[in-house]
């Protein structure tokens, strides 16, 4: 468990990656280069910007999706967070954050790559940076109680047709879609 070993992973998930489009290629590319410059770049640490693991979390059914109201961010957005250097890889951090900020310990996820975003924000450092967020398709039982972490102003299932209005709903339908997409296949 390492920065290294953080660093690796983030790179292969990329690497294996197979983009649904040329502006995720790019992104893809661009995410690649990012890792390549920098050594601490899964890390929070690293205050002009580092990888962060997100989980879109579905029931079984695909019927319901799992959101967090983001106390930073102000919208119903996928679970996740930054990368701990307890983490082996950016997989296990994504399954991470999904059980503590759902209480759901009986989660599966998928280890290929669901899509990549990367945006502006003032996190936990105080200063504004970047994530560079990795996200993950992740799967609950049916019906899963759900348990709000204290990183979280609310936490809800919400059909994945019936979003709420100040949901992140661009990012959300997208990975939903390619989550259908993926367990169709």
């Amino acid at each position: 468990m390492s920065a290294e070993t953080l660093h690796r992973s983030a790179k292969d998930v990329l690497e294996q990656w197979s983009t649904p489009s040329a502006h995720d290629e790019s992104l893809r590319h661009t995410m690649l280069a990012f890792l390549d410059s920098a050594p601490d770049g899964c890390l929070r640490r690293h205050a002009p910007g580092h990888i962060t693991a997100s989980s879109l979390v579905v029931d079984e059914s695909l019927n319901h999706v799992l959101l967090t109201l983001h106390p930073r961010v102000g919208k119903w957005i996928q679970l996740g967070g930054h990368c701990e250097p307890t983490d082996d890889t950016v997989i296990d951090s994504a399954l991470r954050e999904a059980r503590e900020e759902s209480g759901i310990h009986d989660l599966r996820i998928d280890p290929a790559l669901l899509s990549a975003h990367t945006h502006p924000i003032t996190c936990s450092l105080g200063v504004p940076t970047r994530h560079l967020d990795l996200r993950f398709l992740v799967v609950a039982p049916d019906n899963s109680p759900i348990v709000r972490s204290e990183e979280s102003t609310d936490l809800q299932w919400w059909p994945v047709d019936s979003l709420p209005a100040n949901a992140e709903h661009e990012s959300v339908n997208h990975m939903v879609s390619l989550a259908r997409l993926r367990l169709q296949a």
